[in-house]
């Protein structure tokens, strides 16, 4: 099967299954006493559909399992792994582990034979999120910690949360900076690798951009589903590689979470 190639689907991934767990959050009663902080678990599928940008790379649909656990110190969703810093109703701060399946090999398709193989990587960094009346803002920085690619990239989203009946609607907005060893890596060709029809190619800084909208209904105060639909338009150094035949990525996420 392919593998997609940018990290910010597995991040929109964890994303939704974080939204997921937020709007799956019962209520307690006017009467009901507070209660001490306890941990929380979730679990349930996920069906994801995602364009790759490389040349004769098709969509990949896959079956994931959804994991979620909370506590006061530790939060995990999907690929994710967050220490938490700080967490307040308006603002939290925490680091972050995120392993990501931004490789490729070259069996992937005709087009890569002869290419060598770019490896999945665990990302570690910081994260924050500030929320008001009107919204989130969330940036995230990571660094490649398998030392792969030794690259970088710093993500910004603005979203919101609407409803519409029993249907939470949360559109948003994201740029995506990855510095010029993280793409080079991912979407360079070597000289050893160059083919005719296949120049080789030194990667830069890029700067993508990615729209998208999350739907979530619960079911039950124990159930939610969620779908997850995103664009990204790829930035230009990306979409200058000889591996990438298009401007723009999207995907497409189904998922049901039932939290204990």
């Amino acid at each position: 099967m392919p593998i997609s190639a940018l990290p910010r689907c597995a991040l929109s991934m964890a994303l939704s299954l974080a939204a997921v767990g937020a709007c799956a959050q019962s209520t307690a009663p006017a009467s009901a006493a507070p209660e001490a902080p306890t941990a929380t678990w979730g679990a349930g599928l996920l069906l994801s559909a995602e364009v790759s940008p490389y040349r004769g790379v098709g969509s990949e649909l896959r079956v994931l399992p959804a994991l979620q656990f909370d506590n006061p110190w530790v939060r995990v969703f999907g690929p994710v792994i967050d220490l938490k810093l700080h967490d307040a109703e308006s603002s939290n701060l925490a680091l972050r582990l995120r392993y990501a399946d931004t490789g490729y090999k070259a069996r992937d398709s005709a087009f890569l034979a002869g290419m060598g193989e770019r490896k999945n990587s665990v990302w570690l960094g910081a994260k924050g999120e500030w929320r008001n009346g009107i919204g989130q803002l969330s940036g995230e920085w990571l660094a490649d910690a398998s030392g792969h690619s030794k690259g970088q990239q710093l993500k910004v989203v603005a979203e919101t949360l609407k409803h519409l009946g029993p249907v939470g609607i949360v559109p948003r907005l994201g740029l995506v900076w990855q510095d010029r060893k993280h793409v080079d890596y991912h979407f360079g060709v070597n000289a050893s690798e160059a083919r005719t029809g296949r120049d080789a190619y030194a990667g830069k800084a890029a700067v993508s951009t990615e729209i998208g909208v999350r739907l979530l209904h619960r079911l039950a105060p124990q159930q939610s589903v969620f779908l997850d639909l995103s664009a990204t338009a790829l930035g230009s150094a990306i979409q200058d590689s000889p591996l990438v035949d298009r401007r723009w990525v999207s995907a497409a996420r189904l998922g049901y979470v039932y939290r204990f």
